[in-house]
């Protein structure tokens, strides 16, 4: 493995992390709703199980997947399942005062832990890649790093979103406009559910 290949992967990991989906939105919001330790709480949850779908890619559980289908198919139900009600709760607590909405950083951990872990394209996102950009025979030491290498770059997109959706200004707008924001995430979210249950 040579550092181009290392320089390659990262650059096609950070398009997948600042791409819109469930992870971006339920960060976003975290931050907005809970504050910045909660917004770094959630971007670290993401960011473990991310980087341990990269593992289990890299020993083969894609393949896993191919073999029992059943196995994929009722991790993406399960998945499909919490997005919907990660959406159901953020659309009704849209009205509720910001005050009930506290959300210690343990449990905005938790929350990110299971976006991803309920979300069993990440392993097939992570085989593919890996096996455009990386030679065959990677050493464990090799696997390792690269493993070592995505958990640092989720937490430090994760971190750097946080404190930059934690600044006075943007927090205040959207105070300002919070219904319309959560309704509209609440909504992306429902839809991506939906859509996981719908797609192969």
């Amino acid at each position: 493995m040579e550092l181009s290949h290392l320089i390659a992967f990262n650059l096609a990991l950070f398009a997948a992390i600042a791409s819109p989906g469930p992870a971006l939105l339920v960060a976003i919001k975290t931050t907005l709703s809970a504050g910045r330790q909660s917004g770094i709480a959630v971007g670290l949850g993401l960011g473990l199980v991310a980087s341990l779908w990269t593992l289990a890619a890299l020993l083969g559980l894609e393949a896993a997947f191919l073999l029992f289908p059943w196995a994929y198919t009722l991790v993406k139900f399960l998945g499909a399942g919490y997005l919907i009600y990660v959406a159901y709760r953020m659309w009704t607590g849209a009205r509720r005062p910001i005050g009930n909405e506290t959300k210690p950083a343990a449990h905005a951990f938790r929350q990110g832990l299971l976006i991803n872990i309920l979300n069993p394209k990440s392993v097939l996102f992570s085989a593919a890649v890996l096996v455009v950009i990386f030679p065959a025979g990677l050493t464990t030491t090799e696997n390792l790093l690269i493993v070592a290498n995505h958990f640092l770059i989720e937490a430090a997109f994760y971190t750097a979103l946080a404190f930059a959706m934690s600044r006075p200004a943007v927090s205040t707008g959207y105070m300002r406009a919070r219904l319309y924001i959560d309704r509209f995430a609440a909504g992306v979210l429902g839809l991506l559910g939906l859509r996981l249950l719908m797609t192969r």
